[in-house]
């Protein structure tokens, strides 16, 4: 594995644990980190995460979560021990409810299926 990709990997952990044990906002809820995107030269880094709730508990994440991006940008670098510390952009990723979405599209068209008569064909011979 490169480098690039082990920090990848490093920052998605630690911003995992970063927001488990170390930010005590209450607006910050049901957070998944799913992956992080670093240029080659590690000064930039893409967080991307997924908030599950409603509308307005979303909106407090990302507002929660942009407001303690020094902090979490510092103890990122502080744990992981890197020459520079990253600049960090957050990126909210949908996909996660998107395809809880589409699960339930396809299991309301499984059961509409199931509990649909059957039509039969008779031809008159």
């Amino acid at each position: 594995m490169r480098r690039k990709e082990k920090v990848q990997e490093a920052i998605r952990k630690e911003m995992s644990r970063i927001i488990l044990e170390e930010l005590h906002d209450p607006r910050i809820r049901f957070v998944t980190i799913i992956r992080a995107e670093v240029t080659d030269d590690l000064r930039y880094a893409k967080i991307y995460y997924s908030v599950l709730g409603s509308q307005k508990e979303e909106k407090d994440t990302v507002s929660a979560m942009k407001s303690a991006l020094g902090f979490i940008r510092s103890m990122i670098a502080q744990r992981l021990n890197l020459r520079f510390a990253p600049e960090i952009m957050l990126k909210l990723d949908n996909s996660i409810k998107y395809s809880i979405e589409i699960e339930k599209t396809l299991e309301s068209l499984r059961k509409e299926e199931c509990c649909e008569p059957k039509k039969t064909n008779k031809r008159n011979k």
